[in-house]
């Protein structure tokens, strides 16, 4: 049978060695750390939480807490570890992040099929492969990755505007157009006065940054500029960029509004819509309280904020299969956040994937993709079917589900139908596992 490397032993790259070993394959996991560090890292364990010590939710009404608990089900080392090494945190799973990654090293490091080599990886391997280097990939194989996949199809900032849950827009105060009628109406307008236009500058130039790390510095703002940077710049700035009215007649008066904010599906289900030019640096909290200003998004839920950081990251829906596959070279890899997936969990949780299906093509077998009902599925699909021109990373949320076949209006109780629609799938689908 034969062996697979696994590049990388942050929360993916751990997740995919523990997977594919525990189904009986031999892994060489590289981890260049501590021959060479990152920026970010300040030991030398595998898994280590560059920033927060959260997990986030460990509820069932939450869609982090449901792919939790599928992994748990799929016997994930990031989460039965997480659980083991938890902290006092509500409704959260938070962790103490040294005992968290210490028990990570310790669990991979002794799986009799895991033999770890501390060194640095320059160029993508021959044989079956999985590349999990985090958002921090390392300049060679940075380049190695670039040079393989083409120079379109790989990032180093994250500029994502927040999106938000259609159900939650008040559709009273918006309308459906596209720039001067140019196609189908493809965006939801919200049109501003003038007074509510200055109102919100205001609100944007006096809103709280959130503060840079020091290497996220050097290459900020490149080709892409803050919505908050862009009101600073003059009071009519945002006029003539994302704001623009031209083209944006309101159909119920007939009259071109002072300005116009428009939001951009951002799904196939169309359950999802993203703020178009909003990039933002702003904190949470202020983007939820500024944008919440624009009319038809007073009660609007964020399921993703608007973020700016480095991040090196694939133009997935262009590259990877849902298999976590390239679609250049079945037996190469890729998993955690360089392939668009948002967060520790769902990072560990396409590291879960790409371990399993390593394993199973170097024993033979075909790969799966995981059903769309499940969250660990819906982000597999998400990340290699998101329109690739506007691919930006995504958290798990519940909006990346197919819907209910009956309308639930409870929010709360259709969550849980969500959920438990999802676990009972899942179940089914590791028969094949």
């Amino acid at each position: 049978m034969k062996e697979i490397n696994v590049i990388g032993a942050g929360l993916a790259g751990s997740e995919a060695a523990w997977q594919a070993a525990q189904a009986g394959v031999a892994v060489k996991l590289y981890e260049m750390r501590p021959k060479k560090s990152t920026e970010a890292h300040h030991t030398n364990n595998f898994a280590e939480l560059v920033c927060t010590n959260s997990l986030r939710g460990n509820n069932l009404t939450n869609a982090v807490g449901v792919l939790k608990e599928e992994m748990r089900r799929l016997d994930s080392v990031i989460i039965t570890s997480a659980d083991k090494t938890a902290v006092p945190a509500g409704g959260a799973l938070a962790v103490d992040r040294d005992d968290f990654s210490e028990l990570v090293t310790k669990r991979v490091k002794e799986h009799p099929l895991v033999t770890v080599i501390e060194e640095e990886i320059t160029e993508i391997p021959e044989g079956i492969t999985v590349i999990a280097t985090g958002p921090l990939t390392s300049e060679p194989l940075s380049k190695a990755i670039q040079a393989f996949n083409g120079s379109e199809g790989f990032y180093f900032y994250d500029a994502a505007a927040p999106i938000i849950d259609k159900s939650t827009i008040n559709m009273d105060k918006v309308y459906l157009k596209s720039r001067y009628d140019k196609g189908e109406a493809a965006y939801l307008n919200c049109p501003m006065n003038e007074e509510e236009f200055y109102a919100f500058r205001e609100a944007l130039v006096n809103a709280e940054v959130a503060p840079l790390k020091e290497f996220e510095k050097e290459k900020f703002f490149e080709g892409c500029m803050p919505i908050e940077v862009m009101a600073g710049r003059g009071p009519k700035t945002m006029l003539f960029g994302p704001m623009k009215p031209v083209g944006l007649e309101d159909p119920k008066t007939g009259k071109r509004p002072y300005a116009v904010i428009q939001l951009r599906q951002d799904n196939a289900a169309a359950s999802l819509y993203n703020i178009v030019g909003f990039q933002t640096h702003l904190k949470w909290g202020e983007q939820k309280r500024v944008f919440r200003m624009i009319p038809g998004l007073e009660e609007a839920e964020f399921v993703r904020y608007g973020v700016m950081h480095r991040n090196s990251f694939m133009n997935s829906p262009e590259l990877l299969q849902q298999t976590y596959q390239s679609k250049k070279r079945e037996d190469l890899f890729f998993a955690g956040q360089m392939t668009g997936v948002e967060g520790y969990v769902e990072s560990a949780a396409s590291g879960l994937m790409a371990g399993i299906n390593a394993a199973k093509l170097a024993k033979g077998e075909a790969p799966i993709i995981m059903p769309q009902e499940t969250t660990i599925g819906s982000m597999a699909y998400y990340i290699t079917h998101a329109e690739g021109k506007h691919f930006q990373p995504m958290n798990a949320n519940f909006g990346l589900l197919p819907e209910l076949p009956e309308r639930i209006r409870d929010k709360k109780s259709r969550y849980e139908a969500l959920a438990n629609r999802a676990l009972a799938v899942l179940e089914e689908a590791k028969e094949q596992l």
